[in-house]
């Protein structure tokens, strides 16, 4: 009997699917029956919508099953262990034979995400075999100086991941030009946007990374210091980074002369955030390393200037540090090669809402919204028509189903209103209330807001007033006006990116679904039948079977009727809880 390799993909996502309980039940399966099997765990690789998965590999092909179970994955081992034959039904994707799946990992370009999912992500040795620190080696080996390791990274065209797309190589030469007997590089892990998981899934999937792209980073710009903010609800992130700095300790990677290097002393701690969203903005995220509130200060001076602890510093996001040991190892001029012409390489987006496959891609610069829904995403669930897509988080926009062609790229996006911020993709279909949205992301942005300034404190307080005054059918037609005011003011007048960016969800629903807007106010509807003090909920005569299954559930006793008999719903009594509506069998209750 052939051995064989059978890995578990065990990252947040999979273990809060099942995953944890599937390799735990193999390993004793294994134990238990002696087979021939090497049990491995890796994370990340993105296809969270059919996890639990578990990758078997035998000397015909690599099979990667979704949706498993301790039993099933009894049925997968004795067919495939035994028999030699895969169960075609459970597999997601294989170079074997196509699957409706494959589309999802075979359309990507991965380099942030080159490791995710292939590598154990607790094992450095894994990493080394994938080209792990070579680049970092082969930069000290030959000697390359400071402004040549930039100038690759500047020649790359690779911009800022974590939302704000400055050019990371020019801000690396700010850093550097800065002179200091202290330097800093920070890696900014604090992913607050709902919706998104990109940075998470790459410290849980490859940590390494991470630590290797911030000591490229710090000996570019000959930092003495990095500091990892990651948010303490990351705890499998901060595990799995702590592990990977304790081995890199080991190798001699980090600490005093790594590497061997003598005065290269470099070494990273991991500071835990306590979800401050506000702390994702640079001067925010250095006062809490200092131990103060996590608030923005303004600027100049810049970090590159005056940052952590008032020294020289650099700030880069998960993401765009993963891709610097790639570029190092494949030269800038093969990263440039993706993307367009202002956004080169490749982006991460976290696919959620109402999409079929909801996870994690990689996708080159330039490639259409359109494409990224549909062709790796799957499409819409239940035949549902598109409507629109929330880009870049509470900071981002809602780009409308007809603009679907806009192109990924930081220059078209923000022509939309929205902007690429970290990734977060958020799709939405024709139940989706747009004045609903809009009101969810300013209640988020209003809460996470540090209260600093004026704009962005009452400015947001104001405009989700409005919100909830138009979503309870209070509003009135001068709210339209007040609420693009409001929001250019916000915007123009706050001191930092979380408030000048946070009406853009308002500011794009009302561009593109002013229609809506006027719906809530004029007629008192829901066109989508979400805001439910819009709602009117009645019985169809012709459907009602008298079941009383609606009579049971009201909460204030509204339904009338006897059984089997035709039943009705006093108006007066009604909350519009929608119990009725989501307890009926038969369709006879009715919303508009």
């Amino acid at each position: 009997m052939e051995k064989l390799q059978v890995k578990v993909d065990i990252g947040s996502s999979g273990i809060a699917a099942g995953a944890g309980k599937v390799h735990t039940h193999l390993q004793d399966i294994i134990k238990q029956d002696q087979l021939p099997i090497d049990l491995q765990q890796t994370s990340g690789i993105g296809i969270c919508y059919k996890e639990p998965l578990v990758e078997v590999k035998d000397a015909d092909g690599t099979y990667l099953y979704g949706d498993m179970t301790p039993e099933l994955i009894e049925d997968v081992l004795n067919s495939h262990l035994k028999l030699n034959v895969p169960l075609e039904k459970y597999v997601v994707h294989t170079a074997s034979f196509d699957t409706p799946h494959n589309g999802f990992l075979n359309d990507q370009i991965r380099i942030a995400l080159r490791h995710c999912g292939v590598i154990d992500p607790e094992r450095i040795e894994e990493y080394e075999v994938h080209e792990g620190y070579k680049a970092i080696k082969s930069l000290l080996k030959n000697k390359v100086e400071s402004p040549q390791v930039i100038q690759t990274i500047i020649d790359s065209g690779l911009r800022g991941r974590g939302g704000g797309g400055f050019p990371t190589g020019l801000k690396w030469k700010f850093a550097f030009n800065s002179k200091s007997d202290e330097k800093y590089i920070i890696c900014n892990a604090d992913e607050g946007d709902p919706g998104a998981f990109m940075d998470r899934s790459l410290l849980e999937g490859d940590p390494h990374a991470v630590l290797e792209g911030m000591i490229i980073g710090a000996y570019a710009m000959e930092a003495t210091g990095g500091v990892i903010y990651c948010r303490a609800e990351y705890p499998l992130a901060i595990k799995r980074l702590s592990k990977a700095i304790q081995q890199a300790h080991e190798k001699g990677y980090l600490g005093k002369n790594s590497f061997g290097i003598e005065g290269f002393d470099f070494d990273i701690y991991v500071k835990e955030g306590a979800g401050a969203f506000v702390c994702g903005e640079e001067t925010a995220l250095i006062a809490s390393i200092e131990g103060k509130r996590g608030m923005p200060r303004k600027r100049p001076p810049f970090p590159a200037v005056s940052g952590l602890w008032e020294k020289p510093s650099n700030i880069n996001n998960v993401e765009t540090l993963a891709n610097i040991p790639w570029i190092i190892n494949n030269g800038p001029e093969k990263y440039a090669a993706y993307g367009t012409e202002k956004s080169k390489g490749t982006k991460v987006f976290a696919l959620a809402g109402k999409i079929n496959r909801g996870g994690l891609v990689e996708v080159p610069m330039g490639i259409s919204i359109e494409d990224v829904v549909y062709k790796l995403g799957g499409g819409i669930p239940d035949n549902k028509k598109l409507k629109a897509v929330q880009l870049g988080g509470p900071s981002g926009g809602c780009i409308p189903a007809h603009l679907l062609d806009t192109k990924v790229d930081y220059e078209s996006v923000t022509a939309t209103g929205a902007i690429m911020g970290s990734g977060g993709l958020v799709v939405m279909d024709e139940t989706t209330c747009m004045v609903d949205v809009a009101k969810f992301f300013l209640d988020f942005t209003r809460k996470e807001s540090c209260g600093k300034c004026t704009f962005c404190r009452i400015g947001t307080k104001r405009m989700l007033e409005i919100l909830t005054r138009i979503s309870e059918g209070d509003g009135k037609p001068e709210d339209i006006d007040k609420l693009l005011d409001l929001g250019e003011e916000v915007k123009k007048n706050s001191l930092c990116g979380l408030g000048q960016t946070a009406p853009n969800p308002v500011l794009t629903t009302i561009r593109y679904f002013r229609d809506e807007y006027e719906a809530h106010i004029n007629d008192k509807k829901c066109p989508a039948a979400v805001c439910k003090q819009l709602l009117h909920y009645e019985i169809d005569p012709e459907k009602c079977t008298g079941c009383t299954v609606c009579a049971r559930a009201c909460p204030t006793d509204a339904i009338l009727g006897e059984r089997k008999g035709v039943h009705v719903i006093d108006q007066e009594k009604c909350i519009q809880c929608g119990e009725c509506y989501s307890k009926c069998n038969f369709d006879a209750v009715l919303v508009s």
